[in-house]
């Protein structure tokens, strides 16, 4: 007597089911979104209403946290600021109206620069040397390949503040403290080792025998790489770079003991925006608030193939 296999279906969830889980869903993406809609509207606030209590929802917009986030303020005299004549920007009437004049810009924006520069070029850079190393692990039977691989991700384990006075005295002796090559050099250093472990992933799925077709055609090995390979795994690559992104551009501790000055980046300064009387928390938020937008806007094209690489990976056989 022959035994018959059964084949298991898959139930489709109910439509309360769908309900409850839509549900849940939306609650916890109103949650989570309830800091950063703060930190937008206290961006819109006046200083007043900024520390206001109980805090206000319903207010008077004003974009004198902007103003203030770009630019130097002196106090003057009401009769000083009569004299200046008609107020030659949005900005320079705000100030007026606090008995200030605008002295020039602040630092914001070099610091905001420093960050698309450092984030980005060593995003690129752990990116691309992860691609090779994992290709490497994934194609080629290396020497201890497991201790090796183990070894590269111990390297997140420790926390940053255990490394970090080490890593500080060894820039100051190579000139390496506060510049950009140097932050670019230890934040790459530091993703390299989420690369390998994410893209080796990726790798692996894609079928050996598509390189090797490759190659019967007289494809070098690296022909091969950057016209089979390299495209297949453009999901995963597209994956690793918003984690490595992410990690660099919100990076703080090594951006604070490594930079002061030249090399400083935007999550170290916005800290120290202050105003009169105490911390200026709407030029704060209107820092933050755009700092937010470059790393959202790159996720955001990216989404597909940031939900496709968590989900699938790149290819299967």
């Amino acid at each position: 007597m022959s035994s018959v296999s059964t084949a298991h279906s898959v139930v489709e969830p109910s439509r309360t089911s769908k309900r409850i889980a839509a549900s849940i869903v939306i609650i916890y993406a109103v949650i989570t979104m309830i800091p950063l809609l703060w930190i937008v509207l206290t961006s819109f606030k006046s200083p007043p209403d900024s520390i206001s209590y109980p805090p206000k929802i319903v207010f008077q917009p004003t974009l004198e946290g902007y103003c203030n986030l770009f630019t130097t303020r002196t106090r003057q005299t009401p009769d000083y600021i009569a004299s200046l004549g008609e107020p030659t920007s949005t900005c320079d009437e705000i100030t007026r109206s606090r008995n200030m004049v605008i002295a020039g810009a602040s630092n914001y924006w070099p610091r905001f620069q420093n960050s698309l520069v450092i984030a980005f070029g060593s995003t690129f850079l752990a990116v691309s040397l992860g691609t090779f190393a994992a290709y490497g692990f994934s194609r080629f039977k290396v020497p201890l390949a497991e201790d090796l691989l183990f070894f590269i991700l111990s390297t997140r384990m420790m926390p940053p503040i255990a490394v970090a006075i080490p890593i500080y005295l060894m820039y100051r002796q190579l000139g390496l403290s506060d510049t950009a090559l140097g932050m670019i050099l230890l934040y790459t250093a530091v993703n390299v080792s989420l690369a390998v472990w994410l893209l080796k992933g990726f790798i692996d799925e894609i079928p050996r025998e598509y390189e090797e077709a490759a190659m019967i055609d007289g494809y070098t090995r690296m022909q091969a790489f950057f016209k089979v390979v390299l495209p297949q795994a453009t999901t995963g690559i597209a994956a690793t770079a918003i984690f490595c992104l992410i990690f660099a551009w919100n990076e703080y501790a090594f951006a604070v003991l490594l930079t002061s000055g030249a090399a400083q980046t935007a999550p170290p300064f916005i800290p120290t925006i202050i105003g009169e009387g105490g911390q200026d928390w709407p030029a704060v938020a209107a820092g933050t608030t755009i700092f937010v937008v470059p790393i959202l806007v790159f996720t955001i094209l990216l989404r597909k193939q940031l939900l496709r690489g968590i989900t699938f990976g790149a290819v299967r056989k």
